[in-house]
């Protein structure tokens, strides 16, 4: 099952994907709920990002194949590495990636998103499945001249509109482990992999990250980009397209408020 938020009419609602058509959700996801019988046309519908989630906790260098692009040097870290971005960075499908004025680089990294079920402390590998609430496409916008002249990434992670998420929340994908993803700007492929070649599973990271902070209900975890991340400009279309889910498409604007 997918789920997807959207305003139609003037009112926020979830609703359930069937083909081209939305069937609204009552109750979702706080508890008890029912779906209405009544079908909605996607096209009548804005599509927003499928959750505000209280914190999103990303993961670097989780693919070998990246490692390998970012320096001949670099080596595959021991465990996860770990670092924030704010909820402020959140955008949905369809709106703008704002190119910072004093931004040198911008780069697109597609990433696969675990959406967190419930409260998770401490937990084993093998809990893991329990608390996750499915998955959805996300792209890791990164400031990459703002990254590497810091030394630290929060500035060159966290600019408004630097985490673009959806277009749904696939609720039954049984290996998270295994599937296509692929990263295209401009229609041309620049990322292609399989969440097969991940360093740390996607079981390892929520086991290993409830070991250092709680994650709780809505949040969200980014598990890292493969090979392939570069540049992108005013006017570029960038679409992350991860099989069972869907596509993830945004373009990069000039930022309004400068």
């Amino acid at each position: 099952m997918k789920i997807m938020r959207f305003v139609y009419r003037e009112e926020m609602s979830y609703g359930v994907v069937s083909g081209e058509n939305l069937r609204k959700i009552e109750g979702w996801p706080s508890g008890p709920y029912k779906v209405a019988e009544e079908t909605i046309r996607m096209e009548e519908v804005k599509v927003l990002a499928p959750l505000m989630p209280g914190k999103i906790v990303a993961v670097g260098l989780n693919y070998a194949s990246h490692v390998a692009e970012v320096s001949k040097e670099q080596t595959a870290p021991p465990a996860p590495l770990l670092f924030l971005k704010p909820p402020t960075s959140i955008i949905g499908p369809g709106e703008g990636i704002f190119y910072p004025e004093k931004c040198k680089a911008l780069h697109y990294e597609g990433e696969l998103a675990v959406i967190i079920k419930n409260r998770t402390r401490k937990i084993q590998t093998e809990e893991a499945a329990d608390h996750i609430l499915g998955y959805t496409c996300l792209n890791d916008v990164t400031a990459r001249d703002w990254q590497m002249s810091d030394g630290q990434w929060t500035r060159g992670k966290s600019y408004d509109t630097f985490c673009p998420i959806g277009p749904v929340i696939a609720l039954d994908i049984k290996n998270p482990n295994d599937l296509r993803i692929e990263t295209r700007l401009n229609g041309q492929v620049k990322q292609s992999a399989s969440t097969a070649d991940l360093l740390f599973k996607v079981e390892e990271l929520v086991s290993y990250i409830s070991h250092y902070l709680t994650l709780l209900p809505g949040d969200i975890i980014a598990t890292g980009t493969p090979e392939g991340v570069g540049p992108m400009k005013v006017g570029d279309t960038v679409e992350v397209e991860i099989e069972e889910i869907g596509v993830l498409r945004n373009q990069v604007i000039v930022d309004p408020g400068e």
